[in-house]
C-alpha cells in the first residue's frame, strides 16, 4: 500500500499484520481520485477519513493538495500505525486522529472548524450489510449531514453485493462506482 499520486508520491505506507483490514487497492484508489477530480477534490478541501485505519485515503487527499484531513479510527493498535504513517509523510500539522467509534461521532466537527468537504466512510463490510435508514450506517450518514458542506461529497465504500439506498437523510446518491468486488458510491447533499 503506498501513495500513488501527489507531492509524497510513491510513499509506502506502514500497514498491519493482520487479517482483519481490506486496503484499497492502488488501481481503485486511482480510479476513485480520478472520479473526485471531477467534483473538483480534495484540491483544497477539509477532509475526514472515517474509519481510516492506517490512512489510505486520507494521506492520498493531503499528497493530493487537501488542506486538512481528520482521521477517525476506534483501534489504538491501528492508530499507532497511522500515527507513523502521518508523521512520515510530513502531514502532522495538516491533520488531526481522533480515537472514537465513527458510527457513534461521525466525522467530528471542533468548534471554530469548518465543515468537511469531503468525507471517506470505509467501514468493516460487515458493518455496512445493513443499509437501512435506522441502521448504524444509515445513523452515520444522518449525523454528516450536520458536518458536511452544503456541496460537500461523501464517499461509502462496500462490498460490492450491497446496494445503498437512493437517499440517507440530507444526501443522495450521486453516483455509483464497482471495482471487482468492492463499490463505491457518492453521495451529495440533496439541492
Amino acid at each position: 500500500m503506498r501513495i500513488i499520486a501527489g507531492t509524497k508520491k510513491g510513499m509506502k505506507l506502514l500497514s498491519p499484520r493482520t487479517q482483519s483490514s481490506r486496503p484499497i487497492t492502488d488501481r481503485v484508489k486511482e480510479s476513485l481520485f480520478s472520479v473526485l477530480y471531477k467534483y473538483d477534490l480534495p484540491e483544497g478541501a477539509i477532509v475526514a477519513d472515517v474509519f481510516s485505519g492506517v490512512g489510505s485515503l486520507g494521506l492520498e487527499a493531503l499528497s493530493r493538495g487537501a488542506e486538512f484531513v481528520t482521521f477517525v479510527e476506534k483501534d489504538p493498535r491501528i492508530i499507532a500505525i497511522l500515527n507513523k504513517n502521518i508523521e512520515r509523510a510530513g502531514f502532522a500539522k495538516e491533520s488531526k486522529v481522533i480515537r472514537a467509534n465513527a458510527f457513534k461521532v461521525g466525522a467530528v466537527v471542533d468548534s471554530g472548524m469548518e465543515k468537511y468537504g469531503l468525507v471517506f466512510v470505509d467501514p468493516p463490510y460487515a458493518a455496512s450489510m445493513n443499509v437501512k435508514p435506522d441502521s448504524p450506517l444509515g445513523g452515520l450518514l444522518e449525523l454528516l449531514g450536520e458536518q458536511v458542506t452544503a456541496d460537500g461529497i461523501v464517499i461509502v465504500r462496500t462490498s460490492g453485493d450491497v446496494a445503498l439506498l437512493e437517499q440517507y437523510g440530507q444526501f443522495q446518491i450521486a453516483e455509483r462506482r464497482q471495482w471487482g468486488t468492492m463499490a463505491v458510491n457518492i453521495l451529495e447533499k440533496s439541492k
